[in-house]
């Protein structure tokens, strides 16, 4: 059946619109950007640097980073701007006492809980989980919450 006259397609059927943009789920974003190096994608281990930008790396991949000059090797949007180890601040993190990630042998049979943070602020005790804006000292690594250093008002480091 069918070429008998009896329909006439409309012109949704025969032109297809334009594809729906996939949307980046915000709060992998923000998790992936807390628990990854920038540079290598790989979990985050101590040490723990901090370009000007905020973004996190591990100490290994940006030596490896600014090491590696070959002309082949094309550099990376990540740390395009990181011209020295200076342009970096080793992190003093304070470790969460609620976090047991890497304490448990994984076996792919328990559920990682991907809001649990691994670091919090020594003052407040807020997670650093992406949902609440932290800060670091250029001068000693220290690393707090915004509301902590909102409440402390001074400009020298607490420790």
């Amino acid at each position: 059946m069918g070429c008998d006259g009896g329909t006439i397609p409309k012109r949704h059927e025969l032109v297809k619109g334009p594809r729906k943009v996939e949307k980046v789920d915000k709060n992998a974003e923000m998790v992936a950007r807390w628990n990854y190096c920038a540079l290598s994608q790989e979990k985050l281990c101590r040490p723990i640097v901090a370009c000007e930008l905020g973004r996190l790396y591990n100490k290994d991949a940006v030596i490896e980073f600014l090491l590696d000059k070959s002309a082949d090797k094309t550099p990376m949007e990540a740390a395009s701007h990181i011209k020295s180890i200076k342009n970096v601040t080793e992190l003093n993190l304070a470790d969460n006492p609620a976090w047991s990630g890497d304490k448990e042998s994984i076996k792919g049979d328990k559920y990682d809980d991907m809001q649990a943070a691994r670091f919090i602020c020594p003052v407040v005790g807020l997670e650093m989980n992406g949902r609440h804006r932290f800060c670091f000292l250029r001068n000693c690594g220290c690393v707090f919450s915004e509301r902590a250093l909102k409440e402390i008002k001074s400009e020298v480091c607490h420790k």
